[in-house]
C-alpha cells in the first residue's frame, strides 16, 4: 500500500513538473496573434494573406527563432467584420500579445481607439488610418511601408506620367469607384488636394459593401466617360468591377487599382477580360523567384508544415502577409536589440523597436526580400518610413511591373498628416509628444 502511495506521489509530482514545464517553454515563446479572415465574400483575397503571414512565422521558427526566441501563435476569424474583429483583439490580448495587425481599416479605427490604455501597438501595413504615420500623435499606431495617401498619389503620378504631366490633368475627369467604408473612404482627401492643385474633376462613386451589384455604378461611368477609373476596392468587389468594365466597354488599361484590388483572386476569374488592368503595388508584387519563397518551400512547405498551397506562395498577398508578418516581428527583433536579445518583449518595448527600425538593404535580403523591398527605416515621429511604390499591369496571365519605383509627393502628405493628426489630437483631447518626450 505505502508502495502504491509513493508511486502515486511520484506519478503526481511528475506530472506537476511536466505541467510547469509546459508552462515555462510557453513563457519563452512571444505571443502573435493572427486576425484573419477565410469566410465570407472577402476569403479569396484575407486567405492567402493569412497563409503568407503565418508561413513567415513558420520560416521564423526553423530559422530558430528571433535570437532564439520561438514563436507562439493563434489565429481568430473575423469575416472582415469590425465588431468580431474587436472580440478576437480582447479574447488574445490577454496572451500577452506583442503587437496587432487587423487587416481591417474599420477594426483599426475601434482598436487604435484602446491601443493606448492597453499598450499593444497596431502595425498596419499597407492600410489603416493615413494620419497615423504621424508617431507625435498615434504614439501606438505603425501604417509601416505604406499609407493610403501614399498609394492614391502613385496611382496620380502614374496617370500623369501618361498624360504628359500632371499639367495635362487640367479638365480632365477622374472617378473613384470605392467601397463604401472607412477603408474605401482613406484616399478622398488626397485626391481632392490632388485634383484642387491640377485642376481635374473627381468623380467618387461609392459601391455598398460587399460589392456584388455595381450596376448602377458603371451605368453611371458609362454615362459621364471618365477619362480614368481609380478602384478601390477588396474582395468579391474588385472582380465585379473588372467584369462591369469589361461588359459596358470601359477600357481596363485607364483603370488603376489600389495595392488591395490589385491581386491574382481580382483578375483569374476574369483572365483576358482583365488584361491592361493596372494596380499600385506596395513595395513589392508577385515574387515566385525571391529568396523568401524558396526559404518557405524548402523549411515549411518542404516539412509538410505549408499553411496553404503551394502554388500561391510567392503571389502578390501571399507576400503581402508575409511582409507584413517580417516588419512586426523585424519590431521585435529591433526591441531586443535595447532590451536584451533573447528575452520576450511586451508590447511597450515593441512599440519602441516599431519607431526604431532600420530595414536596411543587407537586411532585408538576409531576410529573403533582396529585389522585394527597399529600404525601411522609422522614428518616434514617422511611423510610416518609406513612400515608395510601383505599378503593375495584368497580361492576362501574370502581374508585371510596368513603372519605376515612385515617391509619394511628401510636400504634399506630411502637411496632410499633420493637419488631419492634429485635428485628432484636439478632438481627443491628446497632447502631441515633443522631441524631448522621444528621447526618454
Amino acid at each position: 500500500m505505502r508502495s502504491g502511495k509513493l508511486i502515486l506521489a511520484l506519478a503526481t509530482l511528475a506530472m506537476s513538473a511536466s505541467v510547469v514545464t509546459s508552462a515555462v517553454a510557453q513563457a519563452k515563446e512571444q505571443f502573435i496573434p493572427v486576425l484573419s479572415y477565410r469566410t465570407g465574400p472577402y476569403a479569396p483575397n484575407g486567405t492567402p494573406w493569412a497563409n503568407g503571414f503565418v508561413d513567415y512565422l513558420k520560416l521564423v521558427n526553423a530559422r530558430g527563432g528571433i535570437n532564439g526566441v520561438k514563436l507562439a501563435f493563434e489565429e481568430c476569424e473575423t469575416g472582415y467584420d469590425t465588431a468580431r474583429s474587436v472580440e478576437c483583439y480582447e479574447r488574445l490580448k490577454s496572451k500577452s500579445m506583442s503587437f496587432v495587425q487587423p487587416l481591417s481599416t474599420g477594426a483599426t479605427f475601434a482598436i487604435t481607439e484602446k491601443a493606448p490604455i492597453d499598450k499593444i501597438p497596431v502595425v498596419t501595413v499597407g492600410y489603416g488610418r493615413s494620419e497615423s504615420a504621424d508617431g507625435s500623435v498615434f504614439k501606438w499606431n505603425f501604417p509601416v511601408a505604406g499609407t493610403y495617401w501614399v498609394a492614391a498619389d502613385a496611382i496620380l503620378q502614374a496617370i500623369a506620367k501618361k498624360e504628359g504631366g500632371f499639367d495635362k490633368l487640367k479638365g480632365k475627369r477622374i472617378a473613384l469607384v470605392y467601397h463604401d467604408s472607412p477603408f474605401g473612404k482613406e484616399p478622398i482627401p488626397l485626391m481632392q488636394e490632388r485634383a484642387a492643385m491640377h485642376g481635374f474633376n473627381l468623380q467618387m462613386l461609392p459601391v455598398t459593401a460587399p460589392g456584388v451589384d455595381q450596376k448602377a455604378t458603371w451605368l453611371q461611368v458609362r454615362q459621364s466617360r471618365p477619362d480614368y477609373v481609380v478602384l478601390w476596392g477588396w474582395g468579391v468587389m474588385n472582380s465585379t468591377s473588372i467584369k462591369e468594365a469589361q461588359a459596358t466597354g470601359y477600357p481596363r488599361e485607364k483603370m488603376y487599382g489600389v495595392w488591395w484590388a490589385g491581386a491574382e483572386p481580382d483578375v483569374k476569374d476574369v483572365a483576358d477580360g482583365a488584361k491592361g488592368y493596372n494596380a499600385v503595388t506596395m513595395q513589392h508584387g508577385a515574387e515566385p523567384n525571391s529568396k523568401l519563397v524558396k526559404d518557405v518551400m524548402a523549411m515549411v512547405h518542404g516539412k509538410g508544415q505549408g499553411t496553404g498551397p503551394k502554388e500561391e506562395v510567392g503571389q502578390v498577398l501571399y507576400m503581402r502577409g508575409a511582409m507584413s508578418a517580417m516588419i512586426g516581428l523585424e519590431g521585435i527583433r529591433s526591441a531586443q536589440e535595447r532590451f536584451g536579445k533573447g528575452k520576450i518583449m511586451n508590447g511597450e518595448q515593441v512599440r519602441w523597436g516599431l519607431e526604431n527600425l532600420n530595414l536596411t538593404q543587407p537586411k532585408l535580403d538576409a531576410l529573403g526580400f533582396a529585389g522585394v523591398m527597399r529600404p525601411i527605416s522609422t522614428s518616434c515621429t514617422d511611423h510610416m518610413g518609406s513612400a515608395w511604390a510601383r505599378i503593375h499591369t495584368w497580361d492576362g496571365k501574370q502581374w508585371k511591373f510596368t513603372s519605376d519605383w515612385l515617391q509619394a509627393d511628401e510636400q504634399i502628405i506630411k502637411p496632410l498628416v499633420k493637419t488631419t493628426a492634429a485635428k485628432y489630437a484636439a478632438e481627443k483631447k491628446l497632447t502631441p509628444r515633443t522631441p524631448a518626450d522621444c528621447q526618454s
